[in-house]
């Protein structure tokens, strides 16, 4: 069966723009035309951009008509976490305080995509502040697979429109976990990258030792071409690496053979769903028979114990980051992140300091884990999307919220360390599941590079919510 044009990849949409098979007029009016029909019960875009993604499709077919390529994102539509800066354009961040703030300028990831000639369709919904709950004055998107279950947070729009096929790329961000989160129970690829690779200046904060930006895709070549575009220094973001941007895609084709894969059989089974830890034994399983090394590793031993310095920290950043309008417009914040807020200022300096030397000693036994291995399998999360209420989605904060549940995705914020999440089946409800590859720091290409590997194996990636 042929693929509908909105579910293309972005590597087989930029060989039709780039042969003028089809123009990115076309791909554009297609997909505002999708977004009007489809998203009105999926609540993906916060703001869409329609007039300003018609002026710049209009601008990218002169370009390419005149043989002026620039690249595979020239003339493909793609949207931003509504945390991005846009010139113009609303940016709410998910929040009521800033509902009316127009940024004077683009984001140094604006920028790049509009340097790259991709189209901006518009601004996607997320939990606000980039937090877990949503502001009662925002809509909460709808997981694609399953009306009223969880669409992953905090870049809940990124994965539905994505999975949906309303972009053919979206923009996350991921504190502790909110790339990987909605792209596994939205069965698409998330690529977080090591922390720096990409600027976050013009992104706004959450915790901002902590917080990655990143690509959600249909597939992980999609994601390199993504990163490509997105990754490398910035004079106006100090945090930025220096480091050189290698090609994203340099090694796609070559395999995974010899690549040595670390794997903890505990950490990757015990507490999770058990149709969720065969799937992603399978998984291993796969990398395997595509030549990789499996080499058994321990996480380090007192995990749960580190994993209780996140909200310390995470929720002291945010109350810095919102000091502007917290305490003094607390009522204008939701139930769930204003009691977040609390908490944050609430917490003394030695509070911070604890939790930070906390967080080092995960870090310092992490790269015990990852010594001699290439990349690191485990789960993305620990369960499929659940049911999903609206006191789950406006708060308060649950009584029972135990980060231990957040495993398999902070420690690699802590870190800094890259990851990529991959479809890898779906369970016995028909809802995705999803592993992840940990990489060491900057290995983005080979964390591309072993997603391709197992893409070109599997079609866990080209399975689509029915309904859509």
């Amino acid at each position: 069966m042929e693929e509908p044009l909105h579910y293309l990849s972005i590597l087989d949409l930029s060989k039709l723009i780039k042969e003028k098979k089809i123009s990115p007029v076309e791909v554009t009016e297609h997909l505002l035309g999708r977004i009007d029909a489809v998203d009105t019960e999926l609540k993906s875009y916060a703001t869409v951009t329609a007039e300003m993604a018609m002026d710049q499709a209009q601008i990218a077919e002169q370009q390419i008509m005149s043989g002026d390529y620039l690249g595979f994102l020239h003339g493909v539509p793609i949207a931003l976490k509504d945390l991005c800066f846009t010139k113009g354009v609303r940016t709410m961040g998910g929040t009521a305080v800033l509902e009316d703030f127009k940024p004077a300028y683009d984001a140094t990831i604006v920028e790049r995509f509009r340097a790259a000639g991709a189209i901006l369709l518009g601004k996607l919904n997320l939990t606000e502040g980039a937090m877990a709950g949503y502001n009662p004055k925002r809509e909460v998107p709808q997981n694609p697979w399953k009306e009223d279950h969880w669409p992953g947070g905090s870049s809940s729009g990124s994965g539905v429109a994505a999975a949906a096929g309303l972009a053919y790329a979206t923009i996350g961000s991921d504190t502790g976990g909110s790339i990987r989160h909605p792209a596994a129970v939205c069965g698409t690829v998330g690529l977080k990258p090591t922390w720096g690779r990409v600027s976050r200046y013009g992104v706004l904060d959450l915790a901002q030792s902590l917080d990655h930006v990143g690509p959600l895709t249909r597939s992980a070549i999609d994601a390199g071409i993504i990163m490509q575009t997105i990754s490398g220094s910035d004079v106006n973001d100090p945090t930025a690496l220096l480091d050189p941007v290698p090609d994203m895609l340099m090694n796609v084709e070559s395999g995974i053979k010899g690549i040595r894969i670390g794997w903890d059989s505990e950490y990757s089974s015990r507490d999770i769903e058990a149709d969720f830890a065969v799937a992603v034994a399978d998984g291993l399983k796969i990398m395997s028979e595509l030549g990789a090394e499996i080499i058994e590793v321990s996480m380090p031993k007192k995990l749960r114990e580190y994993m209780q310095a996140w909200p310390v920290l995470c929720s002291s950043e945010a109350a810095f980051a919102h000091q502007e309008f917290y305490p003094e417009r607390s009522e204008d914040y939701g139930l769930w992140f204003r009691e977040w807020l609390r908490q944050g200022a609430g917490y003394s300096a030695i509070d911070y300091a604890r939790a930070q030397e906390s967080r080092q000693e995960c870090n310092g036994a992490l790269m015990g884990t990852m010594d001699g291995i290439d990349l690191l399998l485990c789960p993305s999360t620990p369960r499929a999307a659940y049911p999903y209420t609206e006191k789950n989605a406006y708060g308060p904060i649950p009584q029972n919220r135990d980060p231990w549940d957040s495993r398999f995705t902070v420690p690699m914020d802590f870190s800094g360390l890259p990851t990529i999440a991959l479809p890898c089946g779906l369970n016995a409800n028909q809802l995705p599941l999803s592993f992840q590859l940990v990489g060491n720091r900057l290995s983005e290409p080979l964390l591309v590079q072993a997603g391709a590997a197992f893409q070109s194996v599997t079609n866990f990636h080209k399975l689509r919510p029915p309904q859509w």
